[in-house]
């Protein structure tokens, strides 16, 4: 159980926003799977702001994938706040999270993202202003230091808290690494020793194991990210660890009903066009590792019509069942 201010979550285990991935359809699943809170895909303050369409599309929420919270970005308090008042009014929405660790060039270059780390009065103004605008907890995000060896993280995370921030999440990369090399699990057991509000750990968690070894840091709960991709069910395998359970992978048709269902859910919430395109890097993370993959992924990458690779998947998977 994590306690977030006034919010009570029964579990520890969140699924971590991630830009092109996190969307409605994948929530759902991921919360069918044991997830205790999702994070929406990050959202542009300024392009909410703008009143971009396909920004606002970002927010859509279902019944299905609660509770959820929603990460926003952005290097503006004023339009940080402003955003924070219009998604304080959405009872569905748990928390506000602040991008404060994407090492993404285009929002570095905007000084969003891990650039906030480098100008930590900056960064902590941004979320006491937000705090101001909201009466949700509001949370940040970011990384073990922007440049390689300068680990900042200890004194960024000190000055949030003292920010008003309810909670953070600490990944435990430099952000000149981006997502290579090893997450380090020594600096987030450092800053929940120093701070009193709950820390969450992430990065390098892609099993039930790697999920104890983060919880032996002392933090109170742990953000899965790429260890989710066409493995969903890493929440089940990581709650069962929790329990002290054994835990069985999926087999052949487990993991491809599941795949499908993905694929019909996005059909239904995206529209063919956009689920066929969207859709494809999913099939690739899920049947990684399985026989014939780069066979059939290049088949389905060459079709434009989706009920065509619901018929390749059927068929894929009835090959792969036959086949043991």
């Amino acid at each position: 159980m994590i306690k977030i201010r006034n919010k009570i979550l029964e579990s520890k285990v969140f699924l971590a926003p991630m830009a092109g991935v996190t969307d409605i359809s994948f929530r759902e699943i991921a919360i069918s799977m044991g997830c205790s809170m999702v994070y929406s895909e990050m959202v542009s303050a300024k392009a909410l702001h703008y009143g971009s369409q396909n920004t606002k599309e970002l927010l859509r929420i279902s019944p299905k994938e609660k509770p959820i919270a929603v990460q926003l970005f952005g290097s503006e308090k004023d339009i940080m706040a402003e955003t924070a008042r219009v998604l304080d009014e959405n009872e569905d929405i748990v928390l506000l999270d602040i991008n404060m660790g994407c090492p993404a060039p285009k929002l570095v270059k905007n000084g969003e993202g891990s650039a906030l780390m480098l100008d930590p009065e900056k960064a902590a103004g941004i979320l006491r202003e937000v705090k101001k605008a909201t009466s949700k907890p509001v949370t940040c995000k970011f990384r073990r230091g922007f440049k390689m060896e300068d680990e900042t993280a200890l004194d960024f995370a000190k000055r949030m808290e003292d920010a008003g921030a309810d909670l953070v999440t600490v990944h435990g990369r430099f952000r000149e690494q981006y997502y290579s090399g090893e997450s380090d699990r020594e600096i987030i057991r450092k800053i929940k020793e120093a701070l009193t509000i709950p820390v969450i750990g992430n990065g390098d968690i892609f099993t039930g194991e790697d999920a104890l070894e983060v919880l032996e840091t002392g933090c109170d709960g742990i953000m899965v990210a790429r260890g989710a991709l066409g493995n969903p069910w890493i929440f089940e395998e990581i709650n069962a660890a929790l329990e002290g359970k054994p835990y069985e992978r999926p087999g052949f048709k487990e993991r491809m009903d599941i795949l499908m269902l993905h694929y019909k859910n996005t059909l239904s919430y995206e529209g063919e066009h956009k689920a066929v395109r969207e859709m494809r890097k999913h099939i690739g993370w899920y049947v990684k590792g399985l026989p014939r993959n780069t066979e059939v992924k290049n088949a389905i990458n060459q079709e434009t019509d989706p009920i065509k690779v619901l018929e390749l998947l059927a068929t894929y998977k009835d090959e792969l069942l036959q086949n043991g």
